[in-house]
């Protein structure tokens, strides 16, 4: 039998535990969502910022007149009711603008389409949570939560409109679901959130959701690098030499020098050591070179362009003059007679270093974005953690 003096005992334990001095940085009682401030103004709408998760819940849309006020009301009753930090976000949908087609007409050049409607249309989206990636168990039970709840402002009586995007659509769908599945069906029970789905921060850039980038170890590797390509500001550049390492085979007597203080050759230093040499001479020059090292190999890129070049109508890529012009500076010469097969000479050289036969435009190596979003200090503790949400 629990008394009222143990009830008060145990509060007053609990009030302890909230209180005492010396915790660290994240005490426990922050965990628990009882005790955790959730603001919650009628008036404010909550739109989300990079701050907010990287992944989070789409839980409904609104558009047309009164979009504005109907999202507020539902995120107001999910931030006060549902304990559930509601966020807005706006989007502009421009119809009345032209679109190229993928047809191309009788002088090859692409169709110009419209839209079947030419009025512009503004959205505002309700979503729900901070989730630190898309499969987070505290998210998929959030969702789950959303697609059954029965929100107030989202309850539509008979005559009655709303603003909720594909609301009239899910209406008729539901009416089919009754006529067709048995009475207390779990389908039934879901509420005008059922398609609710989890989504990415649109104000999060597009790579924080690649999941490759350099590790730390390559990245040291570049570091202090006088003409690092990570530094290069564009996306592409053309990579004019490739000097690559490769394993020593340890026969008797390579094994024997060893054994007796020799220092095996370093391959991987040789390579750079060549692209380096490689790309100062070039710099002398007036070219914009670059040098960029890894496990495996060194590699020399010239030039700095924000695209390879431009599509053409029959598909293929119509490659950028100054692109194609450091492919022919430092490409081997190359022999066509008719009737023959191409004759490739050598290899060019400067300063005694070769370059690639055939250089070829690479794209730009990046360091991961995602691992510098997904790094939280230590003690912090009212900032909200950057979570995936799309």
């Amino acid at each position: 039998m629990v008394t009222r003096t143990s009830v008060w005992l145990v509060l007053g334990a609990l009030a302890g535990g909230i209180w005492c001095p010396g915790a660290g940085a994240a005490p426990a009682w922050s965990k628990l969502v009882l005790f955790k401030h959730l603001e919650a103004d009628p008036a404010e709408m909550y739109p989300i910022t990079e701050d907010n998760g990287p992944w989070m819940i789409m839980a409904a849309t609104f558009s047309g007149d009164g979009a504005a006020e109907q999202a507020r009301q539902l995120i107001y009753e999910l931030r006060k009711e549902y304990k559930l930090p509601a966020y807005s976000y706006q989007k502009k949908f421009e119809f009345s603008k032209g679109v190229q087609g993928r047809k191309i007409d009788r002088y090859g050049e692409p169709v110009a389409m419209r839209y079947q409607r030419h009025n512009d249309v503004v959205e505002i989206a309700v979503v729900v949570g901070d989730y630190p990636t898309v499969d987070d168990p505290e998210g998929q039970k959030v969702l789950k939560k959303l697609k059954y709840a029965q929100p107030k402002s989202l309850n539509v009586a008979a005559g009655q409109s709303t603003n909720q995007s594909l609301a009239g659509l899910r209406m008729l769908q539901r009416e089919v679901k009754k006529a067709i599945l048995p009475e207390g069906s779990d389908e039934l029970k879901r509420g005008p959130m059922a398609s609710a789905f989890v989504v990415n921060n649109p104000l999060l850039p597009n790579e924080y959701y690649v999941p490759r980038g350099l590790d730390k170890f390559v990245v040291e590797m570049n570091k202090g690098v006088p003409h690092s390509l990570l530094e290069c500001p564009e996306r592409y550049t053309v990579k004019v030499a490739t000097f690559t390492g490769h394993a020593i085979l340890l026969d008797q007597k390579n094994l024997a020098a060893i054994e007796n203080g020799a220092t095996p050759k370093s391959y991987l230093e040789e390579a750079a050591k060549s692209a380096h040499l490689l790309a100062e001479a070039l710099r002398k020059k007036g070219y914009q070179a670059y040098e960029f090292h890894d496990r495996h190999s060194s590699i020399v890129t010239v030039g700095s362009f924000a695209s390879v070049g431009t599509p053409r109508a029959d598909g293929k890529i119509e490659i950028n003059p100054a692109v194609h012009t450091i492919m022919r500076t430092f490409g081997a010469e190359t022999k066509v007679e008719p009737g023959k097969t191409t004759q490739v000479g050598k290899p060019k050289k400067l300063s005694g270093i070769p370059f690639d036969v055939q250089p070829v435009p690479v794209e730009v190596p990046r360091r991961s974005i995602s691992s510098d979003y997904s790094r939280t200090a230590e003690g912090a503790v009212a900032k909200p953690r950057p979570t995936d949400y799309n």
